[in-house]
């Protein structure tokens, strides 16, 4: 069925910032999508191409949007190719911008039109998006729900205050179905938020960029001890795990760590080598309930991440280190640097080169964490991608705020939808795509 229109705009994302939407027209209907956005972002990643002019204090995105409609749209519908075939679509922009990092045309112009046009195809094959995605894959059992990893209080970039690490997540391993991970997820949230105002003062409820708490803590044992008091205080001790992700390349500093960087007068002399920030991490291991650690170090600092692998069973999650890049995928399995990749769609640009860092990372026995962006919108495709994929673990965010709740609310449409056939991951997480 060939595309009849395809046309771009701006719309704002959760920062209140521009971003890229793209409407793909075929007899069938309209499909529309929206590009996130990071705050955190890896030097690795492809192309976000932002105008640098004044309007939005350089942040506008009216040349990815005329890109889209000057460039991609004719070109691409007078090619004529099947919009079923996804590699082929995403190949031609691929091709039509011609740079290894998507640079012409921008990652997010090109990323908007292969969201919107694989919803197109799903919408002519008459299936959900993640029958559709599953097919792209490979997939032979899209019926796994994965465990959402809550990002339930904020640090580092996303938030104020001295601590480094940008997120503490929950993951509710120990439920028995998606609808019921969502609920002890929500509880400790709303329990974490209690006792974050109880113990700092009232700012401390205010949220971070993902919906988390933001309380003003110094340490991670701070935080961690707040997490873990509010699973108690739920019942849920044992059924709720913790993940990290350090964002670590934001307070990298000539070779080293500053776990103080927000502090403009921090002392030099406390800064951590990365086997120090190792050894940090493995007492945080030993003491609390954690289960993944993301971009422990920075996302250069190979020696300290091959260091830790073999030092810990956690899940070590590429974020910034891998930029869901295949070359950089490879690399960090034949170094054994990490064991899951954290997958974020606009970190390379199309979804099938999305899928194919999935299946590369299967492929060498590693997770994968399907991942938004702290600068996110309505858009849900995340949520089809993880049970397309069948890859078991997502991060959205917290519980709380719009743009982090469409994606858990369309997993809890998508296993209602399954009924009995529907499994969740639970403790198998690591491992969904085996189920």
């Amino acid at each position: 069925m060939p595309i009849l229109k395809i046309f771009s705009r701006y719309v704002y994302d959760s920062r209140g910032n521009p971003t890229v939407e793209v409407d793909v027209t075929t007899e069938t209907g309209l499909y529309r999508a929206i590009v996130p956005s990071g705050a955190s972002t890896g030097v690795h990643e492809a192309l976000e191409l932002r105008d640098k002019e004044k309007a939005w204090g350089g942040k506008g995105v009216l040349k990815a949007v005329k890109n889209v409609n000057e460039v991609i749209a004719p070109a691409l519908i007078a090619s004529a190719i099947d919009i079923k075939d996804q590699k082929a679509v995403d190949k031609f922009m691929i091709d039509l911008d011609g740079t290894p990092n998507k640079s012409v045309l921008g990652a997010n112009a090109i990323l908007g039109v292969s969201l919107a046009v694989a919803k197109a195809a799903a919408g002519e094959k008459k299936v959900p998006l993640y029958v559709h995605i599953a097919d792209l894959a490979g997939s032979k059992n899209p019926v796994v729900l994965p465990v959402p990893f809550l990002n339930v209080l904020n640090g580092g970039s996303h938030a104020g205050g001295r601590l480094a690490i940008q997120e503490f997540m929950i993951a509710p391993t120990g439920a028995s179905s998606f609808a019921e991970a969502m609920i002890m997820g929500s509880e400790v949230y709303h329990i974490l938020k209690k006792l974050a105002k109880d113990r700092y003062g009232q700012s401390a409820g205010n949220v971070g960029d993902e919906g988390g708490v933001a309380p003003d803590i110094q340490t991670p044992q701070e935080a961690l001890d707040l997490i873990s008091d509010a699973i108690e205080q739920a019942g849920y001790t044992g059924k709720i795990k913790i993940a990290l992700d350090s964002a670590s390349s934001e307070f990298y500093k000539d070779g080293k760590y500053d776990m103080d960087f927000k502090n403009p007068e921090s002392d030099p002399s406390k800064w951590l080598t990365g086997k120090e920030l190792a050894e940090l991490y493995l007492d945080l291991v030993k003491k609390y309930p954690i289960v993944s650690l993301e971009d422990p170090f920075a996302e250069d600092d190979w020696d300290a991440w091959v260091h830790f692998y073999s030092a810990t069973d956690a899940q070590i999650v590429g974020d910034d280190l891998t930029v869901t890049n295949p070359a950089r995928i490879k690399t960090a399995i034949e170094k054994k640097a990490a064991n899951a990749l954290l997958l974020k769609v606009n970190q390379i640009g199309t979804l099938t080169e999305s899928i194919q860092a999935a299946l590369d990372s299967f492929a060498a026995g590693w997770g994968v964490m399907v991942s938004h962006r702290s600068g996110e919108t309505e858009d849900s495709t995340i949520a089809d991608i993880v049970v397309g994929l069948q890859s078991g673990e997502i991060k959205t965010g917290a519980p709380a705020r719009s743009e982090r709740l469409a994606k858990l609310n369309q997993l809890l449409r998508i296993e209602e939808e399954l009924g009995d056939k529907a499994i969740y991951a639970g403790d198998k997480f690591r491992v969904s795509v085996t189920l």
